[in-house]
Formats: C-alpha cells, sequence, structure tokens
C-alpha cells in the first residue's frame, strides 16, 4: 500500500510539474504582456474591459454549467475500476452537451446585449464585444470537457500543450488588433482583447481536440460511438450548474454595482472606473499571480482525491492532505511577505507608481487565505462535495454584495477593501470547516503556520542587516527578494528538520 502511494504521489507531482512549469511561463510572460498594456491605455480602459469581463465569465458558467466536475469525477472513477468505454461514453455525452449550452449562452448573450450595454456597462462600450463573445462560448465549454478528461487520465502534457498553443495566438492576435486599434478608443481596445481570447480559445480547441481524437484511438476505444452516463453526469452537474450560476450571478452583479456605488460616493464615472479598474485589473493580477505555482497541483488534486474516494483509501486522503497544506502554507506566508516588506519598490517597478504599492501591501495579508482556500476547494470537489463548495461561495457573494452595495456609498474606496477582506475571510472559514468535517484531518497550526511566520520574520531581520543597494531600483528589488526567499527557504527547511528530529527522540 505505501509503495502504491508513493507511485501514485510520484505520478501527481510529475503532471503537476509539467502543468505548473508550463502555467508559470504563460502566466509571467501574460502577466508582463498585462502590465505594459496597464500602463499604456490606463486605469480607465483597464476598469471598462474588467466589467466586460465579469459579463464574459458568467456567460462562459452557464456556457460549461459544471460538466468539466463530472468528466473528473466520472472519468476518474471508471478508468480506476478499469471500465474506460463507460468513461469514453461519458467524455463524448459531455462534450456534445457542452456544445448545446455553449450555443445557448451564445444565443442569450446577443437577446440580452443592448440591456448589458446600458446598464452594466455603462455605455462605454457598444454590443460588438458581447457579439464577439457568442462566437467563442460553444468552443470554451468543449475544450473545458476535453482539458477535464486530461487531467483525470494523468495526462497534463497535452493540456499544457494545447495551453501553450493558445498562449502563443493570443498573444500574436492581441499584439497585431491593439496596433490597429489602441487609438480608437476604449472600446476598440476592449474588442481587440476580447477578439484575440475568442481567437485563441477557437485555436486551442482544435488542437486539444484532434489530441483527445488521438487519444481515444491509441486506447483502441475507437468503436465507442453512443452515449452514456447521462444519469451520472446531470447527477453531478445539474446541481453544480444551478449554484455555478447563481454564484457566477452573483459574482458578476457585485463586480458590475461596485463603480456604481463608488459614484455614489462622491467620484465621477471616470474616477470611479478608475479606481476599480487599479485594484481589480492591475493590483489583484498581480497579488494572484504566484498561485500559478500551485493551481496545477491543486486541479489535480481533484482526479487524485476522486480516486482515492472511490477505493476507500482514507489514510491516503490524510497524508496527501497533510502535505500539501504543510507546503502551501509555507508558500502562502513567503508570498503575503514578500508584498508586504516590498510593496513600495514593487509598486514603483510594476506600474511607475506608489498608489498600486499601498494597495499591495494593503491586500497583501489575504494571499494567505486565498492560496489555501483554493487548495481546500479542490480537495472537496475531489470527494465529490461540490455542492457544499458552490453553496460556500454563494453565502460569501451574497453577503459581499450587500455589503458593497450599503458601504461603498458611504465609505467609497475603503468600504470596497473592507468587502475584499470579510469575502476571503468568510469563504475560507466555511471552506476549512467543511474539509475538517468531511476528511476528520486535524489542522497542524505549528507546522502550517508558526513555522512559516518564524521563517518570515527572521529573513526580514536578516534583509535589514544585509541587502543589497544597487542603483538600478528593478535590479535591485529583485536580489533582494531572491535573498529574503533563500532565507526563507533554509531557515523553513532546518526548522521542520529539527522538528522531526526532535520528534524522533
Amino acid at each position: 500500500m505505501v509503495r502504491f502511494v508513493r507511485e501514485k504521489s510520484k505520478l501527481f507531482f510529475i503532471n503537476g510539474t509539467i502543468l505548473t512549469i508550463t502555467a508559470l511561463m504563460m502566466k509571467f510572460v501574460t502577466l508582463v504582456f498585462n502590465i505594459y498594456i496597464s500602463n499604456k491605455i490606463g486605469s480607465e480602459a483597464i476598469g471598462v474591459f474588467s466589467l466586460v469581463m465579469a459579463v464574459y465569465l458568467f456567460f462562459i458558467t452557464v456556457a460549461t454549467s459544471g460538466l468539466s466536475i463530472a468528466v473528473t469525477c466520472i472519468v476518474s472513477e471508471k478508468f480506476a475500476k478499469g471500465n474506460l468505454t463507460a468513461g469514453i461514453k461519458a467524455i463524448r455525452t459531455c462534450i456534445f452537451f457542452s456544445i448545446l449550452l455553449g450555443g445557448l449562452a451564445g444565443i442569450l448573450i446577443i437577446l440580452f446585449s443592448d440591456f448589458i450595454t446600458k446598464t452594466c456597462l455603462h455605455n462605454m462600450v457598444s454590443s460588438k464585444p458581447l457579439f464577439y463573445i457568442a462566437i467563442g462560448l460553444p468552443f470554451i465549454a468543449m475544450s473545458s470537457c476535453i482539458n477535464a478528461y486530461f487531467t483525470s487520465i494523468r495526462k497534463a502534457y497535452k493540456n499544457a500543450i494545447s495551453q501553450v498553443f493558445e498562449f502563443v495566438i493570443k498573444i500574436i492576435a492581441t499584439i497585431i488588433l491593439l496596433k490597429i486599434n489602441i487609438s480608437n478608443g476604449v472600446e476598440y481596445i476592449c474588442i481587440s482583447l476580447i477578439l484575440a481570447d475568442v481567437i485563441s480559445e477557437v485555436c486551442s480547441f482544435s488542437l486539444i481536440f484532434i489530441l483527445y481524437l488521438i487519444d481515444v484511438k491509441n486506447k483502441k476505444l475507437c468503436y465507442v460511438r453512443s452515449f452514456g452516463q447521462r444519469i451520472n453526469i446531470v447527477k453531478i452537474a445539474f446541481p453544480v450548474a444551478i449554484t455555478s450560476y447563481i454564484r457566477s450571478g452573483l459574482s458578476t452583479v457585485k463586480q458590475l454595482i461596485i463603480p456604481t456605488q463608488l459614484e455614489k460616493s462622491g467620484l465621477s464615472c471616470t474616477n470611479a472606473l478608475s479606481k476599480y479598474g487599479v485594484i481589480n485589473g492591475m493590483v489583484m493580477p498581480v497579488l494572484t499571480f504566484p498561485t500559478v505555482l500551485i493551481n496545477s497541483f491543486s486541479m489535480l488534486l481533484v482526479p487524485e482525491f476522486s480516486t482515492y474516494l472511490a477505493q476507500k483509501n482514507y489514510k491516503s486522503i490524510n497524508f496527501i492532505a497533510n502535505k500539501i497544506f504543510k507546503l502551501t502554507c509555507a508558500f502562502s506566508v513567503c508570498i503575503c511577505s514578500i508584498f508586504i516588506f516590498f510593496s513600495n519598490e514593487l509598486g514603483l517597478v510594476i506600474y511607475q507608481n506608489l498608489e498600486s504599492g499601498h494597495y499591495f501591501k494593503l491586500l497583501a495579508p489575504l494571499i494567505f487565505f486565498m492560496y489555501i482556500d483554493n487548495i481546500i476547494d479542490n480537495i472537496l470537489k475531489g470527494l465529490n462535495k461540490q455542492v457544499g463548495v458552490m453553496v460556500c461561495n454563494v453565502i460569501d457573494l451574497s453577503v459581499t454584495t450587500i455589503i458593497i452595495y450599503f458601504l461603498l456609498p458611504i465609505l467609497g474606496i475603503d468600504g470596497y477593501i473592507i468587502s475584499i477582506f470579510i469575502s476571503e475571510l468568510l469563504n475560507f472559514s466555511i471552506s476549512l470547516f467543511q474539509m475538517i468535517k468531511y476528511t476528520k484531518l486535524k489542522p497542524n497550526f505549528i507546522d502550517w503556520v508558526l513555522f512559516p511566520m518564524i521563517c518570515s520574520i527572521s529573513s526580514y531581520l536578516f534583509l535589514a542587516i544585509f541587502h543589497f543597494n544597487f542603483i538600478d531600483l528593478t535590479f535591485n528589488l529583485i536580489c533582494n527578494i531572491v535573498l529574503f526567499v533563500g532565507v526563507y527557504t533554509f531557515l523553513f527547511f532546518m526548522l521542520n528538520r529539527f522538528s522531526k528530529c526532535k520528534c524522533q527522540l
């Protein structure tokens, strides 16, 4: 049994490493490119585009409707039991459903385009970006199912190939379209960014679908033409879809009312969109960027825990969960410390202003809760507790939407910051309670929290005495961050080694 768990863990980390390296490369270049665009087009345009993306994400939710979760759970279970035919029938059925739902979502966004542009987007853009979104929705829905299939069968490298291809196409298309339209105003900037995304999604689907057909052929399952597992798919996807609609709908409403409520505090429409753009479009993407280092492993937890659940291997569930939390907490505290200790320098280097640095420091404590919550959610999904995850998100969004509606007109941007803190802490608390309830995992606060905090404070004190003082601000910042991470990692390793030796004694 121990050998089996070790082999599974090795395969898990190999797939996770492949996805992580790929995602890290893409996210880094994307972040650099987005920073360049943000500095070029300004925070107001970023704010408008963030509103368009809020609408986009809601209709993506309608198009996918929990089908990727159904694929992950059913295919993982069927392949674990050796029933490959049932697994292939399930993915075929989900692809068919995704075509229907993607088309339905596209029709809905076209039908409500006038309402969306007037009420939700403050007439800052026309309905043209929404028409382009409608074209891409069926392809996004189908891609999500096939990506879930490859994740389930532990062939992460095929998702990585598709992601790299999509990324390259998106960057090329964005550069070309922005070069043509960047001087034509906010609307054409949004059209360029949306169209580039749609083009890349269509190309990505074409590649991932070809890889899927090849995989099925290599398994000698080409003869499987019928659909199946419809009842199981509906049982998993339907409750997830309903709660997803509610969650995504609330999330969209929450994002759309922020500029409106900020205006009620005395800000002009332009300033409200600008403040919203700074936090949502500039600061938050940088704060969440490091999650790329854990997101790939986090996604792999869904099929991993789903397989352990099917095998009723509860010891492995607790063993893997404990290891994951220990490493994720250490990583989260390290990243949180970097944004607190180097906030002003990061603001100047990335966006050439201290305002973003102020928000980096202010929002940095949330990093710990956001990163851990991501891990918890995927563990719960793997344990077939998707509905619980969605209900948690719905409660969180309902509470924070109410807070935003009433607090922002009084406190302005400070009210928005408070709402973000309440949202993340509430979501984290509910998720943690559910995970402890279902896994019986006992949190080890010494290993998970105390040791990383000691390492962080000690590393900061070390840098207060020994630090670089180069003239170039960017180079100086990079060197000091690398030194901080190096000292932190060394101290964390030594503390854990000392703890193990003490336990053995």
